[in-house]
């Protein structure tokens, strides 16, 4: 069973990623007049993004991406790191400030977003041969640290709000809690990369099964949710 899902880990991937955006565009017209429909379409930029920056896999099977082989771009790292572990704080932290109510709490976000966005230009910047080859524990800690705030702010307003006691039915709430969980989850990850060997293959396989199994719950979260949740419109932001 093991050797199946490592064997297939970018397939299965894949396969949940586009579960989850197919069933947000199934549920497009429930969801079109409140900010969901903006993670709706996060969820297909996700879906193609992560698909297309497979590409360092296939170098070797098809002569066309042979130019690649002695370029920076030989490995894909790049594209995760900006597209998606600084486009996804990025997002996140757009889309919290359509959901909050609280003013302060909105103005944290933007104002936590434009200082991630800044130390990640800076970092790249400075460790610009790296970024070519690995992922960057600061961009991704920090970006993490960001989504997170997002999601505390959103459980703060949820337990002030009369509306807690149908929290299950809330869209956004379960979004919040599978992403707090997956976070939870992956980003100690990047901390023990540090021990990182090709040749630790027992380490290899474990980093493979976390992320995998965090990705299906994730997304498969997602994709029933859209399904099982109602929608929320917007209410005026309080100060």
């Amino acid at each position: 069973m093991g050797d199946f899902f490592l064997n297939n880990y970018r397939l299965i991937t894949h396969t949940v990623e586009f579960s989850a955006a197919i069933a947000g565009l199934f549920c497009y017209k429930k969801y079109k007049n409140t900010p969901v429909r903006y993670f709706i379409w996060f969820l297909v930029y996700i879906a193609f993004i992560d698909t297309l920056s497979g590409y360092a896999a296939y170098i070797d099977k098809f002569s066309f991406l042979n130019f690649l082989k002695n370029t920076k771009f030989r490995t894909s790292h790049w594209c995760g790191t900006l597209f998606w572990n600084i486009g996804s704080t990025l997002f996140f932290s757009f889309y919290y400030s359509k959901i909050l109510k609280g003013k302060l709490f909105v103005s944290i976000i933007k104002i936590s977003g434009i200082i991630f966005l800044l130390a990640s230009v800076i970092s790249i910047g400075i460790h610009w041969d790296t970024f070519f080859n690995k992922f960057s524990p600061f961009i991704t800690v920090f970006g993490a640290l960001v989504i997170l705030i997002c999601i505390a702010f959103h459980f703060i307003e949820i337990l002030q709000n009369e509306k807690i006691i149908m929290f299950y039915k809330s869209l956004n709430f379960v979004i919040s809690a599978a992403l707090l969980v997956w976070f939870i989850i992956t980003t100690p990850l990047v901390l023990y990369n540090v021990y990182y060997s090709p040749s630790d293959w027992n380490f290899v396989f474990l980093k493979w099964q976390i992320l995998l199994f965090s990705n299906i719950v994730m997304y498969l979260t997602f994709a029933f949710a859209f399904i099982w949740c109602q929608p929320e419109y917007d209410q005026p932001k309080s100060n």
